[in-house]
């Protein structure tokens, strides 16, 4: 636990340029497991998906992926992302890497929003862009779960102040992932390693992003 706290000490330190902007909204810190087997695997995934050779697992966020869990509640969800490794049942994306899959940010049914990773620690959560994308997970299916009105209010409050501390250009669903590939942001090395998603639906990310109007976005790719 000691060697634990002191590392997640020194990943805050490097986000001290930007602590003085502060949200004016509750953010319950909730920190996953991020060990020394966590950063090591962290800092194999970047080189070995993005050609990425550095000291420490940190990204400069330039984007904003969103997602659903299809878990259904927090306390599975932080369960699932607490451990280091993937487990076994996700052997569909397995041969990608040992690194198990996270998001530095989930937002639970009522709204409430939960700080798991560093904004600047990369996470695994979307294919090809994690080196510079901070995720958010919802509590969410899209059928027995669909989003809730909390959970766009949320979304709306977190983005607009993670757009007030890094130059964010773009806010995106997962389901929309693969239309940066062939361009220069699109960092994936293996060509086979794709997923097909459909979260969030397209009516609630066009309720987001006619609430993020103001922050005057980079249109997604074609």
């Amino acid at each position: 636990m000691k060697k634990y706290l002191i590392c997640l000490l020194a990943f805050s330190f490097q986000t001290i340029a930007t602590q003085d902007i502060k949200p004016d909204f509750d953010i319950i810190q909730k920190p996953i497991l991020f060990d020394q087997q966590r950063k090591d695997l962290t800092l194999e995934y970047m080189q070995a998906h993005y050609g990425i050779v550095q000291d420490e697992p940190t990204i400069k966020p330039t984007m904003i992926t969103v997602h659903w869990t299809v878990i259904p509640t927090f306390e599975k969800t932080f369960n699932a992302f607490n451990s280091a490794t993937l487990p076994a049942a996700r052997s569909k994306i397995s041969s990608a890497g040992a690194l198990n899959v996270s998001s530095q940010f989930v937002i639970d049914r009522d709204g409430t929003i939960y700080q798991l990773m560093p904004e600047t620690i990369m996470a695994r959560h979307v294919i090809g862009l994690n080196y510079t994308a901070i995720g958010i997970e919802n509590i969410a299916d899209g059928d027995s779960l669909p989003m809730t009105d909390a959970q766009l209010e949320a979304n709306t409050k977190l983005i607009k102040y993670l757009a007030r501390k890094y130059p964010i250009d773009y806010v995106f669903g997962h389901s929309e992932y693969q239309h940066f590939k062939g361009t220069p942001l699109w960092k994936e090395k293996d060509d086979n390693y794709l997923t097909e998603k459909n979260d969030p639906d397209a009516e609630f990310m066009g309720k987001l992003r006619s609430r993020l109007t103001d922050l005057k976005l980079s249109p997604l790719p074609n």
